[in-house]
């Protein structure tokens, strides 16, 4: 079943975004559309890679940290002030320092608090990096274990921890390459991410550690990402508790515990907003009432830069 979004500008179709998307629960995928498609996991795999780093402290010290510092770890966050508070604060936590994160320094991807370094006289820094708390875990956990503290090759201890975690979950032999902050990054189908997020959705039904992350990120979605993106809209916005986590590309993956789902959508183009319209199109035919029909989404209009309506986006099923 073809899923597609169509950008109209003046009722006239500028841009086509071919959706692919798959949907899991714990018998395997029980549904798809638009065929077989592969892409890179990106950040939508950063529970399993915090699940990973967690695994190597001992448990007393994994209890004492809390869902903040959880959320941080599976985050891509726009470097807020609050962000970078609870980055900062894990880093005292476990007696590292800015300087051993490996993910590279970037500007705040939330534009007022990038403006704000710059009014500030302030450079960036690695803390500034989305990637910033999940890489402060990964050096924790290299330290702890007397690993090396460059945590980033494939041959590392903890990414092939890693990778053996994200084939178990998946159930799916990944394609490996390197991501926007260094470390590995895997290529599996939509499906298997959809399988992957219904191991979390049934972890969260569990109570296990991989669940604790899931319902971390689902009580502080300001914390996984920045104001007004989808993921933390989705989260916020749904009428049952869901863990929803963006990957670069155009790429959501989804668990929704009470369902015991998973769902996977990818917009083939890359397009974020197209993306918004595929994942609310996907939610309505596969986990009705999750979101609500009459809600605002705002990613539906086409805007000018005086803020003026001057197209839509609109989802076809073929």
């Amino acid at each position: 079943m073809p899923l597609v979004v169509e950008q109209l500008r003046g009722g006239l179709v500028e841009t086509t975004h071919p959706i692919f998307a798959a949907v899991a629960d714990g018998n395997g995928v029980r549904w798809s559309a638009g065929g077989s498609s592969a892409c890179f996991w990106r950040s939508s795999s950063k529970p399993l890679q915090l699940l990973s780093s967690l695994e190597q402290f001992p448990a007393a010290d994994v209890a004492e940290l809390s869902d903040a510092e959880l959320a941080i770890g599976a985050a891509s966050h726009g470097a807020t002030p609050a962000h970078v508070a609870v980055v900062t604060a894990l880093l005292e936590r476990f007696g590292l320092s800015a300087e051993g994160l490996r993910c590279g320094a970037h500007w705040p991807s939330h534009d007022e608090s990038a403006r704000a370094l710059v009014r500030a006289g302030q450079p960036c820094g690695a803390i500034h990096n989305n990637c910033s708390g999940k890489h402060t875990f990964m050096l924790a956990a290299a330290t702890a274990r007397g690993w090396d503290p460059d945590y980033r090759p494939i041959a590392h201890p903890l990414q092939q921890v890693n990778a053996a975690r994200f084939e178990d979950w998946s159930a799916a032999k990944a394609g490996i390459a390197v991501d926007g902050c260094g470390v590995p990054t895997f290529h599996v189908p939509v499906d298997a991410m959809a399988r992957a997020f219904a191991r979390l959705a049934l972890e969260m039904r569990a109570g296990s550690l991989g669940g604790r992350i899931g319902w971390a990120m689902q009580r502080e979605p300001e914390l996984v990402s920045s104001p007004g993106e989808l993921d933390v809209v989705l989260m916020r916005g749904a009428r049952e508790p869901l863990t929803a986590k963006r990957g670069a590309e155009g790429l959501m993956c989804i668990a929704i515990p009470e369902r015991g789902l998973g769902i996977a959508v990818k917009c083939a183009t890359g397009s974020g907003s197209a993306l918004a319209l595929g994942v609310r199109a996907v939610l309505a035919e596969v986990a009705p009432g999750v979101l609500d029909p009459g809600a605002d989404w705002p990613w539906a209009t086409v805007k000018n830069v005086v803020g003026a309506v001057v197209g839509e986006r609109r989802t076809t099923w073929s």
